[in-house]
């Protein structure tokens, strides 16, 4: 089973804010691929069903961002899952442009507390993942404020286009391997 996780922070509070990018993508894809995410448990919100043919557990661990490696740890062990090759995690990333993508089979955590965090609990950075652009925080602004304020309302559709081709390029990945999702995704925006 591919795991696929979208990281964010629990909470109507949280919902449109720009380190919830990783759950809005996972919303689209549960509805995209109709998949019920009904199940609570390794701490976090999941759904099991197919996408392209492959059966996959999307997941929204429910610990808060900075320790989003402990539900994945717990998931990639009950599931038995290779994490180089059965796992994907979407989160959202402030040195890409608002909405463009870049894709990765590995890396450092860039800063990222939620993916450090699953670096730390997976004991390896060799995962792929999917970087969805939120933008730079403004001078003067507080990373933390910037992360956990909300999406401008005249950015919400190019967001919303660009969870759409995140939908895409997981739906890729999972098919084709990350590799390819690379070359026809990274660096596309709106």
């Amino acid at each position: 089973m591919y795991i696929v996780a979208g990281l964010g922070n629990p909470g109507s509070k949280y919902e449109k804010t720009r380190h919830n990018v990783g759950f809005r993508v996972i919303d689209r894809l549960a509805e995209k691929y109709h998949i019920n995410m009904n199940m609570k448990k390794h701490k976090a919100v999941c759904g099991t069903g197919v996408i392209e043919g492959v059966k996959v557990l999307l997941v929204k661990p429910q610990t808060y961002m900075n320790l989003s490696g402990e539900s994945i740890r717990e998931i990639v062990d009950f599931y038995k899952t290779d994490p180089e090759r059965e796992f994907l995690v979407i989160y959202d990333d402030i040195s890409l442009e608002p909405g463009q993508l870049r894709i990765r089979k590995k890396g450092s955590a860039g800063g990222h507390n939620g993916v450090k965090n699953i670096i730390h609990h997976l004991g390896s950075q060799v995962f792929p993942r999917i970087k969805v652009g939120v933008g730079g925080k403004p001078e003067g602004y507080d990373l933390a404020d910037y992360v956990l304020g909300h999406i401008p309302a005249e950015a919400e559709k190019e967001m919303l286009e660009a969870y759409d081709r995140a939908v895409a390029a997981a739906a890729e990945i999972l098919t084709e391997g990350p590799d390819k999702a690379m070359n026809d995704y990274n660096g596309s925006s709106v």
